[in-house]
């Protein structure tokens, strides 16, 4: 079994070991959980662009030393000028996937740092923004290496991103894309990053920066206006959660799909498996999958709009009935709408025992592909999720908040163990979560777990198959089990390939020390002090 770091009392784990390290630093100069991940937060928005950029939305999971769970939606609405009637003047049946009519929502990121910087500082937090944002400014000012997982990424609609506005200069001068050892030097972002540090983060929504902001995306045209950068501030929610045996689940409530990660693990639960990778784990955890989702379409939209509350079908009645529907020897028939989705999950436990599991994202690889002139800031696509039908269950409409992949994930063992976790991964992140934390509690190590061959239903990252795709490290005979069962089953030829998601897992025992991991398919790694 593969070994777990072990660290003393805190840890930081992220998918570019660049952001890793910031945390790291924080927390060995007394900063807390939090202070920590918005520092890794800054950082890997600067180094890992393909990924994430403070143009994108992000969700927040914090534990408290006294057991609370609390939870920050960061994720910001459709424009003002986000109409139905805008899209169909163009001739548009989708929302476009790039460029500037993709660049529907408010970036809610930025506000989701401040919200939790304030959470910080009623649990005792003090380190200043300034030292915060220090490394993601160093970085933008000496320039970086281009991290590998960016120069295996190829977009999707590549020729669409190629033409949106500053991409191809920021990404790809010369219209191609950059070789290995290549460096990159993003002086208009770190001049924001300088702004943000002296005037503070509400400066991004109300004030300087939010005015340039404001103005680029008026001149490359945009549906997203100055009004709606001034109304957004992230909110505090109630998370979702979930008993099983020995520990609660907490996930993130609508407009995510942490209800359909919490329902594959409840749903599994009443399957009654007692060991991992045989047929019987993954079937079951794919079969669950399918039910977990099929409720999901039906209910997650925003919560201001919802007609469902999520929490009525986190119950052992719909456990127990979806279970029962499962055929534990055959695969059920599944056409589902799929969402693809570059992210990245980072989780951080401090010496106190303030535990924080995040995801930040801009949706797809490069989000819009549009860089803002002024700022320097990629902005995301996150609005594409929404539908030109009035009568979907997430139409477009001007200050509605979109449907989300996003959704990290923590648990609490009934022992004291609490354990940040997370994957990044559009569609595959609950399926991915299901994975890693069932590994675990059938006994294996959190990097066990986490470095696992995966599997994924359904499309992802362009893949026209709805399949069930798998990593080539599983048992043959399971892919033949697998297979014979009416399973769509596609292999990969990578043993670790990026389709699998980078996931992530801390685990803070009761006597006091941290094991961290982060994914091998990432750039990342974990460190502690």
């Amino acid at each position: 079994m593969i070994d777990t770091p072990v660290f003393g009392a805190a840890a930081a784990a992220a998918p570019h070991h660049l952001a890793s390290e910031a945390g790291r630093a924080v927390l060995a100069e007394g900063g807390n959980a939090i202070e920590a991940m918005v520092a890794m937060a800054a950082t890997i928005s600067v180094v890992y662009p393909h990924m994430n950029a403070i143009g994108g939305d992000g969700f927040w999971l914090v534990h408290e030393p006294g057991g609370k769970v609390h939870a920050i939606e960061a994720c910001g609405p459709a424009g003002s000028l986000a109409t139905i009637e805008r899209y169909r003047e163009r001739g548009c049946d989708v929302i476009p996937s790039r460029g500037p009519d993709s660049a529907v929502t408010v970036a809610g990121a930025i506000g989701g740092w401040e919200a939790a910087l304030s959470l910080s500082k009623s649990l005792g937090g003090r380190m200043p923004l300034k030292d915060l944002l220090a490394d993601a400014i160093r970085h933008c000012d000496e320039g970086y290496e281009i991290s590998p997982s960016e120069l295996r990424t190829w977009p999707q609609q590549v020729e669409a991103v190629k033409e949106a506005i500053g991409f191809s200069e920021f990404f790809w001068p010369g219209g191609e894309q950059p070789k290995a050892g290549a460096r990159r030097k993003p002086d208009a972002l770190g001049a924001t990053f300088r702004q943000l540090a002296d005037a503070g983060l509400a400066d991004f929504y109300r004030g300087d920066v939010g005015r340039e902001i404001a103005a680029d995306l008026e001149r490359i045209g945009a549906p997203v206006t100055r009004a709606d950068l001034e109304a957004f501030k992230a909110r505090a929610v109630a998370p979702l959660s979930i008993r099983l045996p020995e520990l609660t689940v907490y996930n993130f409530a609508p407009p995510t799909q942490g209800v359909a990660a919490l329902l594959i693990l409840g749903i599994f639960e009443k399957l009654g498996v007692t060991r991992a990778e045989g047929f019987d784990h993954h079937h079951g955890l794919v079969e669950a999958t399918k039910r977990a989702f099929a409720i999901r379409d039906r209910i997650v939209t925003d919560p201001a709009f919802a007609t469902v509350d999520p929490t009525s079908v986190l119950t052992e009645e719909v456990f127990a009935r979806e279970a029962a529907a499962i055929d534990r020897r055959r695969a059920a028939a599944w056409p589902f709408r799929t969402g693809d989705g570059d992210t990245v999950w980072m989780g951080a436990i401090d010496g106190n025992g303030i535990a924080v599991s995040y995801i930040q994202s801009i949706y797809w690889e490069y989000g819009s592909g549009c860089i803002l002139p002024r700022t320097g800031i990629n902005w995301q696509n996150r609005g594409v999720s929404f539908s030109l039908d009035k009568k979907a269950v997430n139409p477009l409409q001007p200050g509605r908040k979109p449907f989300h992949t996003l959704n990290p994930a923590f648990a609490r063992f009934d022992d004291g163990r609490i354990m940040p976790y997370g994957a990044m991964g559009g569609d595959g992140q609950p399926q991915f979560q299901a994975q890693i934390l069932s590994r675990y509690r059938f006994g294996q190590s959190p990097a066990a777990a986490v470095d696992a061959p995966r599997w994924l239903f359904g499309r992802t990252w362009g893949a026209g198959s709805i399949s069930l795709k798998l990593e080539s490290r599983f048992d043959p005979m399971l892919l033949a089990r697998l297979t014979g069962s009416g399973h769509p089953v596609e292999e990969y030829s990578e043993a670790y390939s990026d389709q699998f998601g980078h996931a992530g897992m801390l685990v803070k025992h009761p006597k006091g020390h941290v094991e961290a991991t982060h994914d091998p398919r990432s750039d990342g790694d974990a460190k502690g002090c």
